[in-house]
């Protein structure tokens, strides 16, 4: 391969929604578009074909969670001794930009997933100029749709794995915890009896808490989130004015309570307007978010991306669940609980991996009232950090 490549992309009017194959090169052809350009690609210095160090490429776009659920995984496949580059969308790397360990490489994402089909090409070209030349040991594309394979094309690497529905070997078993399933897959486990529970990696890279404390307790409460690109998960949430009942609740002991959540979760200030809360919804990236939680007594938040950040900080953490289940998703680790409401609904979870049932009650997490999660919180901030656990209630 010369020091310079040119790659020719032709998009064909009415061509389908198809994989063209030229060379090594698999592009999406564009509905209705034509289009023709040349479009040139440098090697990365010092990267040459035949010649490898042990590196891994982690390809593993999606929301908070699914990220944050990958690291413990990842820092294994790290602790064996290979360096870390992953391919992810802009709204989690600032979350992998916390650990000095992982090179992010940044896809736009919502223009992936929601762009013009022009726009979503020269996003792939995009990505094809950060990789080309790129050598791998393990390239870990670790998503189902075998698309993703398209952000990859440039890349060499002497074996490359794939999320398959098909193969029991790179399924996520569904009742499984997703952090134990990625590990198996990723380093190539045996399918049988493990009693590891991967714990949340604690960041070596945090800036200084935003919200200095002045004495009191501290609990913080995220109202808002499951919410990303594609969906809006609104029966994963506990009832905001449930949140609302426990904060005043909380202030009535002397407590302090701060609310906190990304800039799509502003909808919720207005429910705890006049109580007397801390309001820091919106104000920070996660990083500081992550560095705030650090700062708290207790974190109280439903199945979310901040339920995620505040597992991976290492505060207390109650954790509800309702339609989903603590199975698949709770961080495990010391000081968290999940209290996961419905435990007599047999609808409970309905949550099948893609969808939720039509439920307009979403009973399970009605049932959570604010005086069980008051009297967990006191629980937990009395008491030394006990071994993760699952309430049903």
């Amino acid at each position: 391969m010369s020091d310079r490549e040119q790659i020719e992309v032709r998009i064909d009017k009415d061509a389908g929604e198809t994989w063209k194959v030229q060379r090594r090169s698999i592009i999406p052809l564009a509905r209705g578009l034509s289009v023709s350009e040349k479009v040139s690609f440098r090697m990365i210095p010092g990267s040459k074909r035949g010649t490898m160090r042990r590196k891994s490429l982690i390809v593993k776009l999606g929301a908070i969670g699914d990220v944050a659920s990958l690291i413990p995984a990842v820092w294994k496949l790290h602790q064996s001794g290979s360096e870390i580059d992953w391919l992810c969308g802009k709204v989690v790397a600032p979350l992998l930009s916390c650990y000095t360990w992982i090179r992010p490489i940044t896809v736009n994402d919502g223009v992936l997933f929601g762009g013009r089909s022009v726009e979503k090409i020269a996003e792939i070209l995009r990505v094809w100029r950060k990789l080309m030349g790129a050598s791998y040991a393990l390239c870990a594309i670790l998503q189902y749709d075998r698309r993703y394979k398209a952000l990859v094309v440039p890349v060499h690497a002497r074996k490359t794995i794939l999320l398959s529905r098909q193969d029991r070997a790179f399924r996520l078993v569904s009742e499984r915890h997703h952090t134990a399933e990625f590990a198996r897959i990723l380093l190539e486990e045996p399918d049988g009896y493990r009693e590891e529970n991967l714990a949340p990696v604690s960041p070596d890279l945090l800036p200084d808490n935003p919200l200095p404390g002045y004495g009191k307790i501290r609990i913080a409460l995220a109202p808002g989130g499951a919410r990303n690109l594609l969906n809006d998960d609104a029966q994963r949430r506990w009832p905001v004015q449930s949140y609302v009942e426990l904060a005043g609740l909380l202030i009535n002991k002397g407590y302090e309570v701060v609310l906190t959540g990304g800039p799509g979760d502003v909808w919720a200030e207005a429910h705890f307007a006049g109580l007397g809360v801390v309001n820091c919804i919106g104000h920070w990236k996660i990083p500081q978010t992550i560095a705030f939680y650090r700062s708290c007594d207790c974190m109280v938040s439903h199945d979310s991306g901040p339920m995620h950040l505040a597992g991976i900080s290492g505060c207390n953490l109650i954790a509800l669940f309702g339609p989903t289940a603590p199975s698949k998703a709770l961080p495990r680790r010391d000081g968290i609980v999940s209290l996961w409401g419905g435990e007599h609904l047999p609808c409970r979870p309905c949550y099948d991996g893609n969808t939720f049932a039509d439920c307009k009650w979403n009973g399970c997490l009605i049932s959570i009232t604010p005086q069980r999660v008051a009297a967990q919180i006191e629980s937990m901030i009395r008491l030394p950090k006990a071994e993760w656990q699952v309430i049903n209630v």
